[in-house]
Order: structure tokens, then C-alpha cells, then sequence
């Protein structure tokens, strides 16, 4: 399936999020794919939020993951593999664990670790012109 949403401002933004996981469906891994600055962790808030995670979501550009906590206890992990040089960077942090455990997970610069995406998934697509963020998500 295909869908399209359009923000020009955070409240925005949290709408979409909400729609993007009303439409998701049993979808809970996300690639989120943008150019730098687009709003990719502004989305991850977004969703995070819709999602009642209670922590204070951020970019784990440093880090590479962040995981974080919905008010039920759930997991939620958040990864930025904008750093990794090499794909076998993410089968060092066990990547494995995080992306099939079925909480929800969140990915960021997934075209550095591609191959390692071969399952079904939503797949997120953030582009900025004028001030509005156009994101088109794709289920599989």
C-alpha cells in the first residue's frame, strides 16, 4: 500500500505520525529514508509521542540506537546509522534482537545497512520543499 501526508509545522506533524501508525497497520518496523535536516527525527518524536512513549525521544546519531519506553512498558528503539562505516557495525550492536522482537522500531539512514532489510516493513520517504514535508510511506 501506498500512502502520502504533507506537514508544515510540528502539530502537523504529530497529526501525520498518527495517521502514519493508524495506516501502518501491524507494521512496526519503520526505514525512514531523507536527505540530512529533512525531519527524520522529528518524525521518530512525532511517532514516539502518538506512540506514549514516556521518555524523551532524541537522535541517536552518537549512540546509534536509543530505546525508550511506552507508558505500558513496551519497548520502542530508535536507530541513526548515519556513523556506521561498514554494515557489519550493526550486526555488532546485535541489530537482530531490536528488529525482530515486534516492538516497534524506527530506522534511520536504513540505505547504510540495506541489505539487512530483505523483510516486510513500512518504508518512509521525507523530502522538504518550501517549508512543507512531503512523506510518502510504503508497506510491503
Amino acid at each position: 500500500m501506498k500512502y502520502k501526508y504533507s506537514a508544515k509545522d510540528l502539530f502537523q506533524l504529530a497529526h501525520v505520525a498518527g495517521n502514519i501508525l493508524k495506516d501502518a497497520g501491524d507494521f512496526r518496523f519503520f526505514a525512514l529514508f531523507g536527505e540530512m535536516g529533512v525531519g527524520k527525527t522529528a518524525l521518530v518524536k512525532a511517532l514516539c509521542k502518538s506512540l506514549e512513549v514516556e521518555d524523551e525521544a532524541s537522535s541517536p546519531t552518537f549512540s546509534i540506537m536509543n530505546e525508550y519506553r511506552r507508558r505500558n512498558g513496551e519497548p520502542v528503539y530508535h536507530f541513526d546509522f548515519y556513523r556506521i562505516k561498514k554494515e557489519s557495525e550493526a550486526y555488532d550492536i546485535g541489530y537482530e534482537h531490536f528488529f525482530f522482537d515486534n516492538n516497534y522500531c524506527f530506522v534511520e539512514w536504513p540505505e547504510k545497512i540495506e541489505s539487512l532489510l530483505d523483510f516486510p516493513k513500512a518504508t518512509i520517504f521525507i523530502t522538504s520543499e518550501n517549508g512543507i514535508r512531503e512523506i510518502r510511506m510504503v508497506t510491503d
